[in-house]
């Protein structure tokens, strides 16, 4: 499980945090140029992509940063207690971020029309 965690980091960080910061602009934007519900839906949505940046940086990446040191050194004994605080930390991220999509899904699905335009 070490293995796999060291190599994901080697591509994971420029790719989520440029995720991210695509979600939470794209967000803002359409907070900004709707109005009513939609434009609340869309700010909550910026709001749990926020959340999910957060709990990536302030939990996932400093426990990513020991598991890095591990690939030189050995894993800790407690390695597995950590491998499941990250894996708390990646579930509550990928909450938020799901929670994130599925307005932003209610906001289109909400549009005049876009019942039409889905058949």
């Amino acid at each position: 499980m070490t293995a796999f965690h060291a190599r994901l980091m080697e591509m994971n960080g420029i790719t989520m945090q440029g995720a991210m910061v695509l979600s939470a602009l794209s967000a803002a934007t359409l907070a900004v140029m709707t109005r009513g519900t939609p434009r609340w839906l869309a700010g909550g949505a910026g709001l749990l992509v926020l959340a999910s940046f957060l709990i990536t940086r302030l939990g996932n990446v400093p426990i990513n940063g020991r598991i890095k040191g591990w690939a030189v050194t050995s894993p800790p004994v407690d390695h597995a207690e950590i491998l499941d605080r990250w894996e708390i930390f990646n579930l509550a991220r990928t909450g938020t971020a799901f929670a994130a999509f599925a307005l932003l899904i209610l906001l289109v699905l909400r549009q005049p029309g876009a019942e039409h335009d889905a058949k």
